[in-house]
């Protein structure tokens, strides 16, 4: 039996459409995806913490939703980013309720079922997203059970701190404790599971350590390096971070941030940030590489950005520019081993064109070790 539901918001705007998921009212931060594929990959992107996502792709559901269990050779979920949904809602504009993959165990609808996330199918997704494209990002809710469209609670996305939610509470070790590997401290502000794999397939091990590690955790595991994940919210909220990066700054420890990561060590370094009108969310984003002038296509999900200018003043200029509206993409320090990107260089999902960032990275850490031996 089809339920009514109904997409409410800010500024009074109305969607009606068919519910699916879990029967509960929800509000969160309007935004919208353009990938065509990789929506199990997506929904457990902290990074999408207290948001309600739009696909764009007509789409969605039609390889349904794999086994949890299905690990790769380090013993990391192969088709998950996270171990649960981490979107508030999902937006669609046709849920396939007919799912055909190999790897499927069941329908997206009943993957959302269990996990308690809510769904509203049978909208104009392409009319929302012309309108949070001129109007700009804004909050709303998901209305499943018939409530009055006028108990709209007032939610506030950029003043949240997800970190709590998103980031572990205790340090786990990933890779064999008993071997002399390199070890790579990642802090974790909402990472994903690609960027821990990515970590170990260079032969490094990973301390993956909670957000508002200090410096002298940090450095009591005798890093090589130190990575700064990705994440969800307005970073300016994540002081502890934001110390912690500037201690590793003056350290000269090697350093890789990736989206919120990026944002953090620029704010750490003395630049500025700033929220974008509708941020950048998919799988085909155009970024030049200023040193080999090669332009990639990126993976991205991000709301905020480095303000360009404010970089002048601080040990930081630009290494990446996005095509389509000059934004920073990536940073690189004038003299330290430290570099940053906005992108995603581990996809997943999207294209694999920068995992070269990546090796960039190892080379640091091996030029440095080098300089200390």
């Amino acid at each position: 039996m089809e339920t009514k539901a109904e997409l409410v918001l800010q500024d009074g705007t109305v969607f009606e459409g068919i519910g699916f998921g879990y029967p509960i009212n929800v509000s969160g931060e309007i935004v919208f995806n353009t990938g065509m594929v990789g929506y199990t990959e997506t929904m457990t992107d902290p990074s999408y913490k207290g948001q309600i996502l739009c696909f764009t792709y007509p789409s969605i559901g039609n390889y349904g939703v794999p086994s949890m269990d299905n690990l790769d050779e380090y013993g990391l979920p192969k088709y998950f980013e996270s171990d649960r949904i981490q979107t508030s809602g999902i937006i669609v504009n046709n849920l396939s309720t007919v799912s055909s993959h190999w790897t499927c165990t069941r329908t997206l609808d009943q993957w959302m079922y269990e996990e308690r996330i809510p769904g509203i199918t049978n909208i104009d997704t392409r009319e929302l997203t012309k309108k949070i494209r001129s109007h700009g990002v804004m909050s709303g809710k998901l209305i499943m059970d018939g409530s009055s469209s006028s108990l709209l609670d007032k939610f506030d996305y950029d003043s949240c701190n997800f970190m709590p939610e998103v980031s572990i509470s205790e340090p786990r070790y990933y890779g064999n404790k008993n071997d002399n590997n390199s070890k790579i401290v990642l802090i974790d502000t909402g990472t994903k599971y690609s960027i821990i794999r990515n970590l170990l397939k260079l032969g490094f091990n990973v301390v993956r350590l909670p957000w508002d590690s200090t410096i002298n955790e940090i450095l009591s595991y005798d890093p090589v390096g130190v990575v700064i994940s990705n994440g969800p919210g307005d970073p300016i909220l994540c002081n502890e971070t934001i110390t912690t990066a500037s201690k590793v700054i003056e350290k000269s420890i090697p350093t890789l941030g990736i989206c919120l990561g990026n944002q953090i060590l620029a704010l750490a370094g003395g630049a500025k940030t700033h929220k974008l009108k509708f941020g950048h969310r998919g799988q085909n984003k155009s970024c030049l590489d200023l040193d080999s002038k090669i332009t990639l296509i990126t993976s991205q999900n991000h709301g905020y950005g480095v303000e360009s200018n404010s970089l002048l003043d601080t040990e930081f200029e630009v290494w990446f520019k996005n095509i389509d509206d000059n934004t920073v993409e990536g940073i690189k320090h004038r003299s330290k081993p430290i570099i940053a990107v906005q992108f995603h260089p581990e996809a997943s999902p999207g294209p694999d064109d920068c995992l070269y960032v990546f090796e960039k990275f190892k080379e640091l850490v091996k030029k440095t070790e080098k300089v200390i031996s």
